[in-house]
């Protein structure tokens, strides 16, 4: 891996991580995410001018697809708002960002593809597992049912879903975009054609679950009637991060080792938690946090 691809990497690593840190300090809502993932847009804009044209292409079922990748985006930011309300950052980001990729691998294998799994990967996703169980207990050899039944983890692993759902979507959307003929663009502007058509889709659904419910129309009066600085950062963090992913992989050989340093996010997204709102650090909790990340790591480049 090149040191342009590591730097690039370690941006987009810090990016998410600090944009779910001003949404966790901005009164979590669904709201707050709905302005920020439409504000963001902005920074794909560009796409739409060059390759607009590209559109025309787009096979029906990608377009279908990117209605149900809406749909999970907005269970996810959803998930991800109430999960701040009610809980630590620190707990609930690396449940949100880790628990995705043993979902989808579950589904892989749940369908037969056992054949793409080595025994590092499922070694990997018992570590991810086993971290998972550890992140909200606060003592080890005390068990505690409370420290489970809590409406904010309940809510991460819902953002989890979400995320395996719009995962799993969108690699099948991609995939037949790529292998369609009549498509005369790249790769890389495909993929972000692509993603603005996700944040439309996804602006469209949360904003129609942010209407359906008295709370959330408050907050988004509220967002709205306040500067919208940190809406606008933590919009152009959503994009910016996965962008970042983008333009790294020009600059690797192997694909994995971009999505195994992505992990540093978790770590990242946990010390924010304790470092920046003062969330406790109990050590099931930084043991549980060093799990998932190993984990991943050997699910990454296995």
């Amino acid at each position: 891996m090149t040191t342009t691809a590591l730097l690039l990497i370690l941006a987009s690593t810090v990016t998410h991580a600090g944009w779910n840190l001003l949404s966790k300090q901005e009164r979590p809502s669904a709201a707050f995410m709905l302005v920020a993932n439409t504000l963001g847009m902005v920074l794909l804009a560009p796409a739409l001018v060059f390759y607009g044209s590209a559109l025309r292409s787009f096979p029906l079922s990608v377009w279908l697809l990117v209605g149900v990748t809406g749909v999970c985006q907005s269970i996810y930011f959803s998930g991800l708002a109430g999960a701040y309300r009610w809980g630590d950052m620190s707990v609930a980001y690396p449940l949100a960002r880790a628990v995705p990729v043993v979902l989808v691998a579950a589904v892989s294998l749940a369908l037969g593809q056992r054949d793409q799994f080595t025994l590092q990967a499922l070694a990997g996703m018992a570590l991810v597992v086993a971290g998972s169980l550890l992140l909200p207990r606060q003592r080890f050899g005390v068990f505690r049912a409370r420290d489970y039944v809590q409406l904010s983890t309940a809510l991460a692993l819902l953002a989890a879903l979400g995320t395996a759902g719009y995962s799993l979507v969108d690699d099948h959307a991609l995939r037949l975009l790529r292998e369609s003929s009549s498509l005369e663009v790249g790769v890389v502007a495909l993929t972000l054609l692509y993603a603005l058509l996700e944040g439309v889709s996804t602006s469209l659904w949360l904003g129609c679950a942010v209407l359906a419910r008295r709370e959330e129309r408050e907050a988004l009066r509220r967002v709205l009637r306040q500067p919208l600085g940190r809406p606008w950062l933590a919009g152009l963090g959503i994009h910016l991060a996965y962008t970042l992913v983008l333009v790294a992989m020009a600059y690797v050989t192997n694909v994995s080792y971009v999505v195994a340093f992505r992990q540093l996010s978790i770590p990242v997204g946990a010390v924010l938690g304790v470092a920046a709102l003062g969330e406790p650090a109990h050590r099931p909790k930084l043991v549980g946090v060093a799990l998932m990340f190993v984990g991943l790591v050997l699910v990454a480049t296995g």
